[in-house]
C-alpha cells in the first residue's frame, strides 16, 4: 500500500468534487450570511457565565486583557483561515486544507481533532440551554426514565428541532440565525449600557491581583497548566500566570469562528464572502466581549465573583453576570440575561451541528468514513450526515452527564489553528501559482506568530487535557488504520493502478 503521508489531494481536485453528482452542495449563502453565523456561534453562554466565573477565580480585573490576547491569538489564525478559504473553497475547513497542503494523513488528523471540538461543543452546549430552560420554567429540564435513568429532554429537544432545521435548507438556518443573532445582541448591548451605570473604577484596583498559588486553593498537579509542570513553577490563580491561564481559558468563548470555513463550498462568492464574514464576525465579538468584561469587574470587586460553597450542601455555586446586578439589586436584569442566554446557545448549537456534518460529509467523500454519509438531499444539504450528527450529539446530551469541558474542546481547536497557520506558508511555497481572493499579510511573520501564539495558549492548559486530548488522538490513529487507510479514495486508486499493472504484466 502507498504511503499515506504522500496522499496528498490537489486544490483542483477539492474543487472539482464538489461538482459530483449526488454529493453537491447548494450554493446560496453571502458574506452577510456567514458573518451572522459567525456571530451566532460565537456569542453564547461564555459572554454570561465564563467573564464572570474566569475574573472571580482565575485573573480578577486583568480578564479583560486576557480576552484580548485570545483575541489576537484568533485573529492571527482567522487571516490564515481567510486565505485558506478563498484559496481552497471547499467545504470541511481545516480538514480540506490540511489535504491540500500535508496530504491524508494529517487531515485525518485535523478532522478527528475537529470532532472533538465540535462534537463535545454541540453536546456541552445544548447541556447549558437546557440548564438556562430550567431557570426560566423554575423546574428543570429532566425527567428520570425507568426511576433510574436521567433524561435530558431540554437538551435533546433542542437538537432535535436544530437538526430538522439543518436538514431542511442551509439558507432557512441562516434566516432563523439572524433573527435569532440579532436578540442575544441587543441583550448584550443592554446589559453593557445598564451596567455601565454601575461602574465603580476603584474595583478595577489592582488590575493583576497578587499571585495566590494553587495548593492554596485546591488544585493538584493535574489541573496545573503544562507549562507551571514542565518549568517546576507551582501554578497560581491571578498574578502572570493566572491572566495567561486566563487567557486559555476565555478562547473558549471565541470557539466557532473557524466554522465559516465549513461553508465555502456553499457560499456564492467565497473568494471574497469567506474573507470578509471570518474577519468581521471576530471582530464584532471582540468588541462585545471586552466591553461586558470591562463592565463585570468594574461594577463589583472580582472577589465578589470567586465560586461559593453552599453551606447546607457542599455544592460549588459559580457566579455569572447576574452576580454583579444581584449584588445592586438590579434583580430584572436576571431575566433577561437567561432569555439572552437561551438565544445564544440556540444558535452556537445550531452553527456546532451545522460545521460537523460538513467536515465529515467531507471526510466521507474522500472515502475515509463510509461513502455513502456524503450524499446529498435534494435540498442540496448532507442530510444524511446532520440527521448521524444531530442523532450522536442528541444522545451524549441527553443521557451523558458532562463535566466542564471548555479546555477539552480549547486544545482541540488551538491544534486546528497551528495545522492551518503551518499549511497557508507550505502552499505558499509549494503552489504559489493558485488564485488567492485574500493573501494573509507580512508572510511568513503572520502564520509564524499565529502557531506561537497558540502554543502558548496550549501549554497554559492543564496537564489532564493534554492527557485526555493525547488519548483521543491515539483513538484517531486506530480508526485511521482500521478503516480510513485502507477505503479512502487514494486507497482505491493505488489498488486500482496495482490491478492494472498486474494485468499489463500478465497480458
Amino acid at each position: 500500500m502507498d504511503n499515506p503521508f504522500k496522499r496528498v489531494k490537489s486544490v483542483e481536485q477539492s474543487i472539482a468534487d464538489t461538482d459530483e453528482p449526488g454529493t453537491k452542495l447548494r450554493r446560496e449563502l453571502t458574506a452577510w450570511d456567514l458573518t451572522v453565523f459567525g456571530v451566532a456561534v460565537v456569542v453564547g453562554a461564555g459572554i454570561f457565565t465564563l467573564t464572570a466565573r474566569t475574573a472571580g477565580n482565575v485573573a480578577g480585573p486583568s480578564v479583560s486583557l486576557a480576552f484580548v490576547i485570545a483575541a489576537v491569538a484568533c485573529g492571527l489564525a482567522a487571516l490564515c483561515y481567510a486565505e485558506f478559504a478563498s484559496t481552497v473553497p471547499v467545504a470541511g475547513s481545516a480538514y480540506t486544507f490540511s489535504f491540500a497542503a500535508f496530504g491524508e494523513f494529517a487531515a485525518w488528523i485535523i478532522g478527528w481533532d475537529l470532532f472533538l471540538e465540535l462534537a463535545l461543543a454541540a453536546s456541552v452546549v445544548s447541556l447549558g440551554w437546557s440548564a438556562y430552560l430550567g431557570n426560566i420554567m423554575g423546574t428543570p429540564a429532566t425527567v428520570h426514565l425507568f426511576g433510574a435513568v436521567e433524561f435530558n429532554w431540554g437538551a435533546a429537544l433542542l437538537i432535535a428541532v436544530l437538526t430538522t432545521l439543518l436538514a431542511l435548507g442551509t439558507k432557512l438556518s441562516s434566516r432563523v440565525s439572524v433573527i435569532i443573532t440579532a436578540l442575544k445582541v441587543a441583550v448584550v448591548l443592554l446589559v453593557i449600557i445598564a451596567g455601565a451605570f454601575y461602574i465603580d473604577t476603584k474595583n478595577y484596583t489592582p488590575y493583576i491581583p497578587e499571585a495566590v498559588p494553587q495548593s492554596d486553593t485546591g488544585g493538584s498537579v493535574w489541573t496545573q497548566s503544562l507549562l507551571s509542570a514542565v518549568t517546576g513553577a507551582e501554578g497560581s490563580n491571578f498574578g502572570w500566570y493566572g491572566l495567561l491561564a486566563a487567557a486559555s481559558l476565555v478562547f473558549f468563548a471565541f470557539l466557532g469562528f473557524d466554522i465559516v470555513a465549513t461553508t465555502a463550498e456553499e457560499t456564492k462568492n467565497p473568494q471574497k464572502a469567506l474573507p470578509r464574514g471570518i474577519l468581521a464576525s471576530l471582530g464584532i465579538v471582540t468588541v462585545l466581549y471586552v466591553a461586558v468584561t470591562l463592565v463585570v469587574t468594574g461594577m463589583v470587586p472580582y472577589t465578589d465573583l470567586a465560586d461559593k460553597v453552599d453551606p447546607s450542601t457542599g455544592e460549588v455555586i459559580g457566579s455569572t453576570l447576574t452576580t454583579a446586578f444581584n449584588a445592586h439589586q438590579v434583580t430584572w436584569v436576571e431575566w433577561i440575561i437567561n432569555l439572552g442566554a437561551l438565544a445564544g446557545l440556540t444558535t452556537v448549537v445550531m452553527v456546532m451541528l451545522l460545521g460537523q456534518a460538513r467536515v465529515g460529509f467531507a471526510m466521507a467523500r474522500d472515502g475515509l468514513l463510509p461513502r455513502g454519509l456524503a450524499k446529498t438531499s435534494r435540498r442540496g444539504t448532507p442530510a444524511r450526515f446532520t440527521v448521524l450528527v444531530g442523532v450522536s450529539s442528541g444522545i451524549l446530551a441527553a443521557f451523558f452527564p458532562m463535566g466542564t469541558l471548555e479546555e477539552m474542546v480549547n486544545i482541540g481547536t488551538l491544534f486546528a489553528f497551528i495545522l492551518v497557520s503551518i499549511g497557508v506558508m507550505v502552499l505558499r511555497r509549494t503552489r504559489p501559482d493558485l488564485p488567492r481572493g485574500f493573501r494573509v499579510p507580512l508572510m511568513p511573520l503572520i502564520p509564524i506568530l499565529s502557531v506561537l501564539a497558540c502554543l502558548w495558549l496550549m501549554i497554559n492548559l492543564s496537564v489532564e487535557t493534554w492527557l485526555r486530548f493525547l488519548v483521543w488522538m491515539a483513538l484517531g490513529l486506530i480508526v485511521y488504520f482500521s478503516y480510513g487507510y485502507h477505503r479512502s479514495v487514494y486507497a482505491e486508486r493505488a489498488r486500482a493502478e496495482q490491478a492494472a499493472a498486474a494485468q499489463r504484466l500478465t497480458s
